[in-house]
């Protein structure tokens, strides 16, 4: 049985997504423990760069313009191709917006059994989230062949680059055209406010918050660490701040010194953002919170109360 396992590598405008690399340090434990070699899979046109600094024993790099950025039927069509010709033991998407429309429709075109939101792998198990978080389950990959969805939480992306790249083999696509769907441009979020991914401490709201008058408090504490507030993404969706301070899958990915996550529960779409953040402080009443899984400090404390004392003790500073 082929032991090798694919890791479908995400890039966007020239840069390669931090999930991929993620995947590939959780590749590479899966790898060792099945005794299987890792091949990272590249799509795109003029973009074999990308894959200089992939941990990866293999690449298999496809290269044609229908590629060249994301489209979910170009990128379904060429994968069921590979999958057919080569039938790995495993193969990896990230559980993203792009990972998810893909591996969905190879599941249900190839007949192949598909686990979600896996956090990491435990020899060769896999151990997975259910119920946002708040639920791990576990169990045997199935044979021969099966796809699985990554969630940001149970590897770091550094533990995912190299210094050397993989050694390339070929892959020649199937016929791409006539898609019924085309990229024809990206709409980029409004550049009137601050950019919250090169901010260095960031507030950020959850549903805890409650109403919008509370947002208040979380704007004084702001302040007094010099800090930005943003959110993740029911506040947004209640319009009670901009897209542009939305952290997360749809929003962005933030590296602060200081993530302070107030009554964010923590679910994979959130986490996806903040996983390199150098400290992050959660505070949130439900001990059961994901949140306190990936989180540096908690406190298990009504937010605001607690955010009242801190503005007060920094002020008194």
């Amino acid at each position: 049985m082929n032991q090798e396992i694919y890791v479908v590598i995400e890039h966007l405008q020239g840069k390669v997504s931090d999930i991929s690399y993620i995947m590939l340090s959780a590749a590479q434990n899966l790898a060792n423990s099945i005794n299987g070699k890792v091949v990272a899979i590249l799509l795109g046109q003029n973009a074999q760069i990308l894959a200089n600094d992939l941990l990866a024993d293999n690449l298999i790099y496809i290269d044609h313009p229908e590629l060249t950025e994301f489209t979910s039927v170009a990128y379904q069509d060429t994968l069921t191709n590979l999958i057919q010709a080569n039938q790995p033991r495993v193969i990896i998407f990230g559980n993203t917006s792009i990972g998810s429309d893909v591996a969905s429709v190879l599941s249900a075109r190839l007949g192949l059994p598909m686990i979600n939101a896996c956090h990491h792998f435990e020899n060769s198990q896999f151990v997975s989230q259910i119920c946002g978080g708040k639920i791990m389950v576990e169990g045997i990959i199935p044979e021969p062949t099966a796809i699985i969805t990554m969630i940001p939480g149970g590897y770091k992306p550094e533990e995912g680059k190299s210094d050397h790249p993989p050694e390339t083999m070929s892959f020649d696509p199937p016929p791409i055209e006539d898609l019924p769907v085309k990229l024809i441009g990206y709409l980029e979020p409004d550049t009137g406010d601050v950019d919250i991914s090169n901010e260095k401490i960031l507030v950020s709201v959850g549903r805890g918050i409650q109403t919008e008058d509370n947002l208040e408090l979380a704007t004084e504490l702001a302040e007094v660490l010099g800090a930005t507030v943003c959110a993740s993404r029911p506040v947004v969706d209640q319009g009670w701040l901009p897209t542009s301070r939305m952290v997360g899958k749809s929003g962005k990915i933030v590296k602060p010194k200081l993530y302070l996550a107030m009554g964010i529960s923590g679910a994979p779409e959130h986490v996806e953002g903040i996983t390199d953040s150098e400290v992050i402080v959660a505070i949130n009443t439900d001990p059961t919170a994901p949140i306190f899984d990936i989180a540096t400090y908690g406190a298990e404390v009504d937010l605001l109360d607690l955010a009242e004392i801190l503005v007060e003790k920094i002020e008194d500073e």
